[in-house]
């Protein structure tokens, strides 16, 4: 009788999920098929056309120098803007960790941020950033000849030729940076945060009692123990950087010579304003590749762990 009312349960579970299950079906995999399947037909003008085009669309990407230049400004805005949140929310929450008083005070203002969204941080600092507004308004009181160009600076530093675009840091890119980071730090702060008070007193006093430095206390024992939470700010700040969109179409658009471009800038406007539909859904399978290429690795290993 108990297995009876134990298959009775699970039958009724599936049927309260079940329309979850359509509905992913149809609009997540569903959809993803779908634009897999419109990257290989020739459907770019108004038109529909799916007639099979094969690796057409991709080959034309990979010598677009729009598209390339998205590629070399998303490598570097990953790389500055997860090295910029690590970095920051460890250092503010070590600093909120330390008893400080008022302690609610500063965790509100350095959580506040992620309560916009990046649209509106976009606006924010794109006026903040604004070469003839802003900060540099303040470069200007002080009497500073020349201000900073900020992100509308065409200058790859440390460049050299590769493909069709010059390869290196293009400097109008750190002024994105900086506003991902001012938002996205609070997340890894409050991660943080969490590692740190979870960490036992008795063991950083075992430490001190052995000996130890302060440096060698958060080289040894801290930076260890606080390696999963990294991993996890890792995964889930390179899987933001890959797809984003709303802070730079919002700050900077596609920037002078495409140093600000992303694919996810890209995408939107070869398909919604060039009705390049098949060139569009190909660079939004190739976003999904390079997510997918983090965020596979990191489920396989999560479910082993706890399996």
């Amino acid at each position: 009788m108990n297995t009876n009312r134990a298959g009775s349960d699970r039958w009724i579970s599936l049927l309260f999920i079940l329309p979850s299950i359509i509905a992913i079906a149809i609009f997540v995999y569903g959809f993803i098929s779908w634009t897999g399947y419109v990257s290989f037909s020739n459907w770019n003008t108004l038109t529909p056309d799916f007639s099979f085009a094969g690796l057409q669309n991709y080959a034309f990407l990979l010598q677009d120098y729009r598209f390339q230049s998205g590629m070399r400004n998303t490598l570097f805005f990953t790389i500055f803007f997860i090295f910029g949140v690590l970095f920051m929310g460890f250092m503010l929450a070590t600093f909120i960790d330390s008893n400080i008083k008022q302690e609610w005070f500063f965790r509100n203002v350095f959580l506040f941020p992620m309560a916009l969204s990046f649209v509106v941080t976009g606006v924010v600092w794109q006026w903040l950033l604004n070469p003839s507004t802003g900060v540099n308004i303040l470069f200007a009181m002080l009497g500073f000849d020349s201000v900073p160009a900020w992100y509308t600076s065409t200058t790859i530093a440390f460049g050299f030729p590769v493909g069709s675009i010059e390869f290196g840091l293009p400097v109008a890119m750190l002024s994105v940076v900086i506003a991902a980071v001012w938002q996205m730090t609070g997340f890894s702060l409050a991660m943080y945060l969490a590692g740190l008070r979870a960490i036992p007193d008795e063991i950083k006093e075992a430490a001190r009692m052995d000996g130890a430095t302060e440096f060698q206390i958060y080289r040894k024992v801290i930076f260890p123990m606080l390696l999963p939470i990294t991993v996890s700010i890792v995964i889930i700040m390179g899987h933001m950087s890959l797809k984003i969109f709303d802070l730079i179409y919002a700050m900077t658009g596609s920037g002078a010579n495409f140093v600000t471009d992303v694919p996810g800038v890209y995408m939107f406007e070869t398909t919604f304003r060039a009705n390049f539909f098949a060139n569009g859904a190909a660079i939004a399978m190739i976003m999904l590749a390079l997510v997918a290429v983090i965020m596979v690795p990191y489920l396989i290993s999560a479910r082993k762990g706890e399996s």
